[in-house]
């Protein structure tokens, strides 16, 4: 009697075995999400805008570190801060003010630089509408089964964001490029995040299905700066991106966040502005949405030891002494940097530099100095 409960135990575990990796693989191959693309653009120019290209080399290296290639990742960035003449670091930019993670890094490849980041070229790369002889590096080779992150940040106003500071992109102009998108099969879900004042208006006149987006203020409201650096006179981020970055480095690639937990970053308390959100077009419910589903490259993939015939009905597999005593290792995410730790440091004492002209106005004075004591008869003992 033991032994036939025993066998009836035994081969109802392997029925339900076998179900559950039949569905798991029908699950992968009718999934519509098989490939992640990034386009993330800083749209300002001029030393004072140091914070908008931090905030997208900050996003750039979060979707690096949870997968995404850069062969999968189009980034624009309207200005070289990394070597601009006002940095006292040269190719470097940081996003903290105790200066420990430089975000430029050795391996950051910018696809759109300088005068390159226009609105014509950000929605040609969007449509796809580009010249034949256009790289694959400067192209969104997406397609009806891509998941695509975009990421804009920048100056803004009510329906319109700056490029370059002496052009603008509307929302309708955004919404119809979109929708191109969807009508030529170029995405399968789309997320668009914009940290810039007035961010809402621009998904307003969204129209195109399976997109959600978020902004970091409502309309009428300004994004506010955050971490102010003395030493270079600029801020270092925007207060919405900082803490969207915060999270992000909690997010691992096996990680079940969602995206409903995405919508609480940044309160009010800590923005100043309003963050929103828009999830009405959006074909499934955001909590079934994960984080990595848009900021991460993972493969849905489901490790047996069994083989799986997939053109005929799956087979029972009996398990062997051998098999029992395999035991499944456990695997566990480390940070690439210790960024949870280094964002929560004090800044560090840095080395004191004289402030320019400081060294001239120096002499000057010692100049002064001297010719009201002694007069222009002495001026032979100094040359």
């Amino acid at each position: 009697m033991k032994i036939l409960t025993l066998f009836s135990l035994f081969a109802t575990y392997s029925s339900a075995n076998s179900i559950n990796i039949e569905d798991n693989a029908g699950q992968f191959f009718s999934s519509g999400h098989t490939n992640n693309w990034a386009v993330l653009v800083c749209t300002s120019r001029f030393w004072f805008n140091y914070r908008h290209v931090a905030n997208t080399l900050s996003v750039y290296r979060s979707v690096k570190r949870l997968g995404i290639p850069d062969s999968h990742i189009v980034l624009m960035l309207a200005d070289d801060m990394a070597c601009n003449h006002r940095n006292p670091k040269p190719a470097t930019v940081f996003s903290h003010k105790n200066m420990e993670l430089n975000v430029y890094g050795d391996d950051v490849e910018v696809d759109y630089r300088g005068y390159e980041v226009t609105v014509e070229n950000f929605l040609r790369v969007l449509t796809g509408r580009l010249p034949p002889s256009t790289p694959r590096s400067k192209r969104l080779l997406s397609d009806d089964r891509s998941n695509i992150l975009i990421y804009l940040t920048g100056h803004g106003g009510n329906g319109f964001l700056k490029f370059q500071d002496s052009e603008e992109i509307s929302n309708v102009e955004l919404a119809d490029a979109f929708e191109q998108m969807w009508q030529k099969r170029r995405y399968n879900e789309l997320l668009f995040i914009i940290d810039t004042c007035q961010g809402a208006s621009m998904y307003e006149r969204f129209y195109s299905p399976n997109l959600m987006a978020l902004a970091s203020s409502q309309v009428g409201e300004d994004s506010l700066s955050h971490q102010p650096d003395l030493a270079i006179g600029v801020h270092l981020m925007d207060r919405y991106t900082f803490y969207l970055l915060e999270f992000l480095e909690d997010i691992h690639p096996a990680s079940k966040s969602n995206m409903n937990d995405l919508f609480k970053v940044c309160p009010k308390s800590q923005c100043v502005s309003t963050p929103g959100h828009r999830t009405d077009l959006f074909l499934r419910d955001p909590g079934s949405a994960l984080i990595t589903d848009f900021f991460g490259s993972v493969r849905k993939v489901e490790i047996t030891m069994e083989t799986i015939n997939l053109t005929e009905p799956i087979q029972q597999v009996e398990l062997t002494p051998v098999n029992e005593e395999l035991q499944k290792e456990k695997y566990s995410y480390a940070d690439q940097l210790p960024v949870s730790e280094i964002i929560h440091q004090k800044p560090k004492q840095r080395d004191w530099h004289p402030p320019d002209g400081f060294i001239l106005g120096l002499w000057t004075l010692i100049l002064l100095v001297f010719f009201k004591t002694y007069g222009m008869k002495h001026l032979k003992h100094i040359f």
